[in-house]
C-alpha cells in the first residue's frame, strides 16, 4: 500500500463542515493506521493560494495554490454557497486535472463545479436535496438521484449535504484501509461508522411535511411514538376524530403521503436505529416496531433498503472490541 494524496479544493463561500468533515475522516484514518505510508496524506488548496472566506464567516488558509498542487489519488471538491455562481477559472482546472486523480469526489453542491467541468456525465450522482433538481435540470447528461446520502459509480464519488460528507470519507477509508481503521475514526467522531448510502437523506418527520391541522400533527407524534401499536387507518382516524375516509385524504393532502406510507418508513427507521444502536435480537426489534414476526420485517427491510436486518446490522452496527483484543486508537493532534 502507498499514501493517498486527498487535495481539497477551497474557494470563497465554501461551507465549512464539507471541508473539515472529510479532512478529519482522512486525517484521523492516518493516524490510526499507524504507518504513514499506508495513511493519507491531505493537502488544501485554493487557486491562487490565498485564504478563502466560509460561508459561515470562517477563514480556511490552504496549504497552496492549485497549480502547485500534486496530482492527488483523491480530489475532493465541497460545496456551499461559493457554487451557486459561476467560476470559469476553477471549472477550468477541474476540468484539466480532474481526470488525472483515481478517485473524485464531491460533497453537497460541490458536485455542481464537477459537473460544470464535465466529469459527471453519464454518472449517476447526488448532491443536497435543495439542488437535486438543479443540477439535473442544468446538465441533463448527468443521471441525479435525490435521495441517497451518497452514491458511488466508479472512480467518482458523490454525497448529500454537509454530515453526509462524513459518512461518504468513512465508506471511503474502510475501502481502503479496512472496516477496523474506519470503525475506530467513527468512534472517535461519536458518529456511526456510516449510514447506508442508500439511506433517505431525510428522516421521516423531516421527508413529510407537518400537518397544518393540530390533530393531524398529534397523529404523526403518537407515530413516531408508538412503532408497535395499532396503526392501522381507522385507529388513526379514531384518534383524530375522524372518519376512516376523511383522515386519509386529510392526512396525504397535509403530509403528502398516506397514512400508511407515513407508517411504513417510521417502523423502517425506527428498526434501522435499534439495530445499529442495540444488541436486541432481530425478532424483538420486529415485535417492538410493529411487524410482528421477523418475516414481515425482513421482507419490508429488502424492499426499502435492499438489504435483510441481519445483514444491514452486520454492515452498519459498531461491534465493540473483544476483551483482551490489542486496538489501534488515535491519538490527539499534538
Amino acid at each position: 500500500m502507498t499514501q493517498r494524496t486527498v487535495l481539497v479544493v477551497l474557494f470563497d463561500g465554501v461551507q465549512s463542515l464539507d471541508v473539515t468533515g472529510p479532512v478529519e475522516v482522512f486525517t484521523g484514518a492516518g493516524l490510526c493506521a499507524g504507518d504513514t505510508r499506508d495513511g493519507y496524506l491531505v493537502r488544501t488548496a485554493s487557486l491562487d493560494g490565498g485564504p478563502v472566506r466560509t460561508s459561515s464567516g470562517l477563514t480556511l488558509v490552504p496549504d497552496s495554490a492549485l497549480a502547485d498542487a500534486p496530482v492527488p489519488h483523491t480530489l475532493l471538491v465541497p460545496g456551499g454557497h461559493g457554487t451557486r455562481g459561476q467560476d470559469p477559472e476553477l471549472t477550468a482546472w477541474l476540468r484539466e486535472n480532474g481526470p488525472r486523480a483515481k478517485r473524485l469526489v464531491s460533497v453537497c453542491t460541490g458536485a455542481i463545479r464537477l459537473a460544470e467541468a464535465g466529469l459527471l456525465d453519464g454518472r449517476r450522482v447526488t448532491t443536497h436535496w435543495a439542488y437535486c433538481e438543479k443540477l439535473a435540470r442544468d446538465h441533463p447528461g448527468v443521471d441525479v438521484d435525490p435521495d441517497p446520502i451518497y452514491v458511488r459509480d466508479g472512480h467518482v464519488a458523490t454525497s448529500a449535504g454537509v454530515t453526509a460528507g462524513i459518512d461518504l470519507a468513512l465508506a471511503l477509508v474502510e475501502e481502503d484501509l479496512g472496516r477496523e481503521v474506519a470503525l475506530t475514526v467513527a468512534r472517535h467522531l461519536v458518529v456511526f461508522l456510516r449510514r447506508p448510502g442508500n439511506q433517505a437523506q431525510f428522516s421521516v418527520q423531516l421527508a413529510a411535511q407537518t400537518a397544518r391541522r393540530e390533530p393531524l400533527r398529534e397523529v404523526q407524534q403518537w407515530i413516531t411514538e408508538h412503532p408497535a401499536d395499532d396503526l392501522s387507518v381507522e385507529a388513526l382516524a379514531a384518534r383524530a376524530r375522524l372518519s376512516p375516509r376523511h383522515f386519509a385524504r386529510a392526512f396525504q393532502a397535509d403530509t403528502g403521503l398516506t397514512p400508511g406510507k407515513y407508517v411504513e418508513r417510521v417502523r423502517i427507521e425506527h428498526a434501522r436505529r435499534l439495530l445499529e444502536d442495540t444488541s436486541d435480537g432481530v425478532e424483538e426489534i420486529s415485535r417492538a416496531c410493529g411487524y410482528g414476526t421477523p418475516e414481515a420485517m425482513r421482507r419490508a427491510f429488502v424492499k426499502a433498503l435492499g438489504a435483510a436486518p441481519a445483514e444491514y446490522r452486520r454492515r452498519f452496527h459498531p461491534v465493540p472490541a473483544e476483551s483482551g483484543t490489542s486496538s489501534r486508537h488515535i491519538h490527539p493532534h499534538r
